[in-house]
């Protein structure tokens, strides 16, 4: 905190220019009532008095985890499926989009979307994977 009176020769907390960050000074040169000229105890460089800038808060990143979302995904299809009319998986079917299938590993699953002439992206309760079919 700084006094109330300053007068040459002080210290004096400031941004240096050279420093680039808030360091210490000393004040050189006085403009009525505030420091004019300041010299940085760090680098010794004298120049305009600049005020200390606030410490800036790091930026808050939100990453999404995309197992998070295909599990959302999952259990708002959930509901909607019927496991009586999933066609078992093989890799010799062509399948839609929408298609209900049952695989022998990854359980029930939802066609996504057709990937190519012989991928399509199924979402199972595990995650979404990509499958060869017809």
């Amino acid at each position: 905190m700084q006094n109330a009176t300053l007068s040459v020769g002080d210290p004096i907390e400031g941004r240096c220019t050279k420093c680039r960050k808030n360091t210490a000074h000393v004040i050189v040169t006085m403009d009525e009532e505030s420091p004019g000229k300041v010299q940085c105890t760090v680098c010794s460089r004298e120049h305009k008095y600049r005020p200390p800038t606030a410490a800036r808060k790091p930026a808050v990143r939100r990453t999404v985890d995309p197992k998070e979302v295909e599990r959302q995904e999952w259990q708002a299809l959930r509901p909607t499926m019927n496991p009586a009319k999933a066609a078992d998986y093989t890799m010799t079917t062509a399948y839609k989009v929408n298609a209900l299938i049952n695989h022998p590993v990854f359980g029930l699953g939802v066609v996504q979307r057709v990937v190519g002439p012989q991928k399509i992206e199924v979402l199972f309760e595990d995650g979404r994977k990509t499958m060869r079919c017809q």
